[in-house]
């Protein structure tokens, strides 16, 4: 079973994404902030991070470069409700950018994608 570990500031969108992930048959592993999120790679070992960018104190892009700095190979989604970021530098060391959705099915998509590739 691949292990996701969803990270986000807003219990809601964890909530959500730990239900609709664990009914695609994913195990989750939920953070609320990118400190916690460093903290729990070591000892989760998750296959893929999905990674909002606005939070407070670390924020996505802090903590992408520093997932990127322990495991340069991790594979990073970036969820945000700001589109703005797909522009940012920074942000292009994700290996995806979704925009956040009501509907889950892009992320889903996403998610399977790379997952595909990463186990060839």
């Amino acid at each position: 079973m691949k292990k996701i570990l969803v990270v986000d500031d807003e219990e809601n969108i964890r909530f959500l994404y730990k239900e609709e992930l664990g009914d695609e048959g994913y195990e989750v592993v939920l953070a609320s902030s990118g400190k916690e999120a460093l903290e729990l790679l070591e000892a989760n070992k998750p296959d893929l991070i999905t990674l909002d960018i606005k939070m407070p104190e670390m924020d996505g892009i802090e903590t992408l470069k520093k997932i990127k700095e322990i495991d340069k190979g991790m594979p990073v989604i970036l969820c945000t409700a700001y589109g703005q970021y797909k522009q940012d530098f920074s942000s292009w060391a994700s290996d995806a950018y979704v925009v956040k959705s009501a509907d889950l099915k892009e992320l889903k998509e996403t998610i399977s994608k790379i997952l595909e590739k990463t186990a060839m």
